[in-house]
């Protein structure tokens, strides 16, 4: 067996799997005042969180075959120079469509984080330390939700929504320069991928195997209640009379949920399997999505009442993702950059199915975001029936 090679610093790691997360969040508390500076409907304001998706999903069915024909570095090094160039571009957008490019461009740079920060474990650690590994990273880098909307929040009041936009122009830019001064090579045998035509071989094999397709449609599922969950909460938080602000400050209950459950992933995998977490992350999220839905329905609606079921949604998510993950990735070690770059694909493009379902369906009242919450987490536990066999 090849030796693992050299291991890049953690604290690295959490930084590139946090831009993503960053980049998307920031401008979700200021959808309301980008609807009014540019004259467009608060939909289609809202579609620049569905184009992020979108980018991602692009983003990394890219860079997966090209990580693993070309290195992780040199890939990575490309994708955060489009990312300063795009956050540059929606900084100083002129209209809606300059705006959703910028940020279709922007994710697209911003993704590479966390497709290759996976695969960067993969290659260094086995399958059930990588699965402790990433839930460690996941924890950590849950900072950066957690901070994200705040500063997006206090920006916008402040100085507008472009700022923000500058703002992940000087976030990008140290990460730019600790990647090429600070991130060794790891992939240790380079894949052969001849073109577009080898990439979509490269997908299709992985599609082929039912472990992976099984896996894929847990991370996909699950990913898709918060999504779900995204989509909704600004026009819910609105209707009920509260401030960018206010939303920025309960959505840190999430996060330190999230991390939480992402700590448990990395504390307990290794020990009690990847199937065991898996299950125990995915119920947990259907109870949290089946009480939001409860008090919806049946008692006054609040921020609290609305908020604190999701945060046990995020804490079963940040049990269940690191583990669906790991799992996905080791299917075909050797293709781990592939492997994840198809899974980030397949999530992201999920939840942006997501995001467009519950924009066409959330009047304000918060029901039609726990039902589509709810809808994703059953489908969930569905597939990992289907996955227990390959896990």
């Amino acid at each position: 067996m090849t030796p693992p090679g050299p291991r890049p610093a953690l604290w690295l790691l959490v930084v590139m799997t946090g831009l993503g997360p960053f980049t998307m969040q920031i401008l979700i508390p200021a959808l309301p005042r980008i609807a009014a500076d540019l004259a467009v409907p608060y939909g289609a304001a809202q579609l620049t969180l569905t184009l992020f998706l979108v980018g991602v999903a692009l983003g990394q069915l890219i860079y997966g075959p090209l990580s693993d024909r070309f290195g992780r570095r040199p890939v990575l090094l490309w994708a955060l120079s489009l990312y300063l160039v795009a956050s540059a571009l929606s900084a100083f957008a002129p209209s809606m469509a300059w705006l959703g490019l910028g940020r279709v461009a922007q994710a697209m740079g911003a993704c590479s984080g966390m497709v290759l920060g996976r695969a960067i474990i993969r290659d260094v650690w086995p399958r059930e330390q990588a699965a402790s590994r990433i839930g460690y990273v996941v924890m950590a880098m849950t900072l950066a939700p957690m901070i994200a909307p705040m500063a997006g929040a206090l920006i916008e009041e402040h100085s507008g929504w472009r700022t923000a936009m500058l703002a992940c122009l000087l976030f990008g830019a140290p990460l730019f320069l600790a990647v090429w001064l600070r991130l060794p090579e790891t992939l240790r045998e380079p894949q052969p991928l001849p073109g577009l035509r080898g990439m979509g071989r490269a997908y299709m094999s992985l599609l082929s195997l039912p472990a992976f397709r099984w896996i894929a449609a847990v991370g996909a599922a699950s990913t898709g209640v918060f999504f779900g969950f995204m989509a909704g909460a600004p026009k819910v938080a609105a209707t009920m009379g509260y401030s960018p602000r206010d939303y920025a400050t309960a959505f840190i209950a999430v996060s330190v949920f999230f991390a939480c459950g992402s700590w448990l992933a990395g504390r307990y995998s290794s020990r009690l399997g990847l199937a065991r977490m898996l299950s125990a992350g995915l119920w947990v999220i259907v109870a949290g999505a089946a009480i939001m839905l409860a008090v919806q329905l049946f008692l006054p609606h609040t921020l609290m009442g609305f908020f604190l079921p999701m945060a046990l949604v995020a804490l079963g998510n940040g049990i269940s993702l690191p583990n669906a993950v790991a799992a996905a990735i080791s299917v075909r070690p050797e293709r781990a950059g592939t492997a994840s770059g198809l899974l980030g694909a397949m999530q992201m493009g999920f939840g942006a199915l997501m995001t467009i379902v519950n924009g066409a369906l959330e009047s304000g009242a918060g029901i039609a975001t726990a039902l589509v919450m709810a809808g994703c987490g059953i489908g969930s536990t569905i597939a990992l029936r289907g996955a227990r066999r390959y896990l």
